[in-house]
């Protein structure tokens, strides 16, 4: 029982900072994102841009086997400024293009699949109709009729 023991005491110590390492890194990251997106912004740098880079450099930094989302990303970088308001104070104006209206999206996106849908169907009734339209033209014969031969 006693050489389990000094295993389990560094198992143990390693399910402990094994997240603190990973979490510091994430703060981190996200602050800095925070600083790359506000001075570019600032700077008469475009959102896109801005994101762009800020984004890439937190997903960069995160590591590890899971990725950044931007939703996360957004989250990471918004945090930060509001965090470090002093500092920051001429970015809050631009967070707002972080999050989007995500119920206009939605709608947007909901309108993009009823379309397809419609077009499916009206595709799928043409090739019904084309389909029932060979079969009947096959009920009939080849051969023409001579209208005045008796």
């Amino acid at each position: 029982m006693q050489t389990f023991k000094p295993k389990k005491l560094i198992l143990l110590t390693l399910g402990l900072f094994t997240p603190l390492v990973f979490t510091t890194s994430k703060v981190n990251a996200g602050s800095f994102g925070a600083e790359i997106f506000c001075t570019m912004r600032d700077g008469g740098n475009d959102h896109e841009s801005s994101w762009d880079a800020a984004y890439t450099y937190i997903k960069k930094q995160k590591g590890g086997i899971f990725k950044v989302s931007p939703k996360q990303a957004a989250a990471q970088i918004t945090e930060s400024v509001i965090r470090d308001r002093e500092s920051f104070s001429y970015c809050v104006e631009y967070l707002d293009k972080l999050h989007p209206n995500r119920k206009l999206i939605r709608d947007l996106q909901k309108e993009k699949e009823r379309k397809e849908k419609e077009r499916k169907e009206k595709e799928n009734k043409r090739k019904k109709l084309e389909k029932e339209l060979e079969e009947s033209n096959a009920d009939f014969s080849e051969e023409t009729f001579e209208r005045y031969s008796y």
